[in-house]
């Protein structure tokens, strides 16, 4: 589907009486119409997201940390966002120390394309990419987002003393036919003929877009190009827009260019037989999965928000494993509510990610890091923190040799991508997570969610029964009535106007941990049952 052009400041109207799915778009789940029963948020009197001309001013009406919209009487009372608890006053710093360090940077790569064994890659042309048309709301995929992870790096003294800045190219028409079809290439590119324009309600266009898309999925190719030929060990995309939702037709949620797709095949160009992708963006990677569905040199793996399809963008299941003889190599690990965190993001990776992949033995990993699972993030109503995701990739690093490229994508809240990316980035130079959850207990929801894809996974990856037999015993110590699970604590919770999430995090009761004797036991007779 092409660009809409709304060169008038208006939106074309799908045809009246054409049903669509409950939150079809990123959009539609984060501002939910009024008439919106879902009883885990709260809605406001916002309705469809509609272009406005009157003059809109972010620190004004919503918070600049998270874009969520500051209720007037609060906003008086007290002074902090109560979706992310930031200063209302606060602004984002910190970017200039960054940008005036890019000329060295660039003059570091070209004395020495070897001085880091990190590759960076980040152009501030991505930055021009942005929605023209004012509306209700800000909309959440903006500009500052890679300013403020950018910020964040210069003040750790990371950038660019410690990565190394690689040119940025716009990926090529040929290259993105490798992943999309020519209409789609042709629809983005078309946009740069346009004042503004959308593919869908929620993912918007300007002149500068197609060349921002391009310079983004420009910069993965080279970056995973780069890491397979050994110049580096690994590298961080700093890019925008995202890519995952963009499919081999489509451009959609927030997703032009799939840049971890482009990234994919431009590993395989380098050599690279087998490449293993991680999605843990809070969203599903629906383009993603639909690129490399049917093909056996391609593992993908995701962890994200489902519950039952009702959360963007609604694909996912465990059920979906790949077709056409590449049964296997899709693997979804989809959460049934939100809330959930480190612990359970961790148990997944420790009993189906990890596993899996070292059985794959992928030659290239590529993460497609979006940071919108953090604590306070406005759409993604979970809870991973900056230790979590560095004990993430930190697992990750023992495959494919250090090969690893992490890509950004979602996550909209300045300070907990900054963090979290930043974390990320440390791991990547070599320092140790500050945090290690050696035997993490999920919480019932994770658990359940884990048990389901073990089933569903084993008969095309039978090193995953014995992780099935240790980890089916777990279940037990949820029997009691002193359980108290995710849903049960999310009930409890006010609701905030604007998305719900839970602010200060799961408030979980943690389990004292099966005996080491008895996981023994219980591993061996559910081995003997399966065979």
């Amino acid at each position: 589907m092409g660009a809409q052009s709304n060169h008038n400041g208006s939106l074309n109207e799908e045809e009246e009486g054409e049903e669509h799915h409950k939150d079809t778009t990123l959009q539609d789940f984060y501002f939910r119409h009024p008439n919106d029963t879902d009883s885990d948020s709260d809605t406001d009197d916002d309705h469809d997201w509609q272009p406005s001309n009157i003059p809109f001013h972010l620190d004004d009406s919503f918070c600049i940390n998270c874009t969520m919209r500051i209720d007037a009487t609060h906003s008086h009372s007290h002074s902090s966002c109560k979706n992310c608890g930031e200063a209302m006053a606060s602004q984002l710093n910190g970017y200039e120390a960054f940008q005036s360090q890019i000329l060295d940077a660039i003059t570091r790569y070209n004395a020495s394309s070897s001085s880091s064994s990190t590759g960076f890659g980040f152009d501030e042309r991505m930055l021009l990419h942005k929605e023209i048309e004012m509306k209700n709301h800000p909309h959440p995929e903006r500009p500052d987002r890679l300013q403020a992870i950018a910020a964040s790096l210069t003040e750790a003294g990371i950038f660019p003393e410690k990565c190394t800045l690689i040119p940025a190219r716009e990926i090529t028409r040929e290259e993105l036919l490798n992943v999309h079809s020519l209409d789609n290439v042709d629809s983005v590119e078309q946009t740069k003929n346009m004042f503004y324009s959308y593919f869908t309600p929620d993912t918007y266009a300007n002149a500068f877009s197609a060349c921002a898309a391009k310079l983004a999925a420009g910069i993965c190719a080279d970056l995973a190009t780069s890491i397979m030929s050994g110049q580096f060990k690994n590298g961080f995309a700093l890019v925008r827009p995202p890519g995952h939702h963009a499919t081999i037709t489509q451009a959609m949620g927030f997703c032009l260019h799939n840049n971890a797709a482009v990234a994919a095949i431009a590993a395989q160009k380098a050599g690279a037989r087998k490449v293993l992708i991680v999605d843990w963006d809070v969203h599903h990677g629906n383009g993603t999965q639909e690129i490399f569905d049917g093909n056996k040199s391609v593992l993908y793996i995701s962890l994200h928000r489902h519950e039952g399809g009702n959360f963007y963008p609604g694909t996912g299941a465990a059920v979906e494993v790949g077709t056409n003889g590449a049964e296997g190599f899709s693997v979804n690990i989809p959460w049934s509510c939100g809330g959930v965190g480190d612990r359970d993001y961790i148990f997944a990776f420790k009993n189906v990610v990890l596993p899996i992949a070292k059985e794959f033995a992928p030659d290239m990993t590529i993460i497609s890091a979006g940071f919108d699972a953090a604590r306070g993030d406005p759409l993604g109503g979970c809870d991973v923190t900056p230790a979590g995701y560095a004990q993430m990739v930190h697992m990750l690093t023992s495959l494919s040799d250090g090969k690893l490229l992490v890509v950004l994508e979602g996550g909209y809240n300045l300070r907990s991508i900054s963090f979290s990316a930043t974390a990320v980035v440390k791991v990547l130079l070599g320092e140790k997570p500050e945090i290690e959850l050696e035997d993490p207990m999920p919480s019932k929801e994770g658990l359940d969610s884990v048990l389901q894809v073990l089933q569903v996974q084993v008969p095309y990856w039978p090193v995953l029964s014995h992780h099935y037999a240790i980890v089916k015993p777990f279940l037990d110590h949820f029997s009691s009535s002193s359980a108290i699970s995710i849903g049960k604590q999310t009930k409890k919770r006010p609701h905030y106007t604007g998305l719900f999430w839970w602010k200060c995090g799961s408030k979980r009761i943690f389990f004292e941990l099966i005996s080491r004797r008895l996981q023994k036991k219980r591993m061996m007779k559910h081995v003997k049952g399966m065979r």
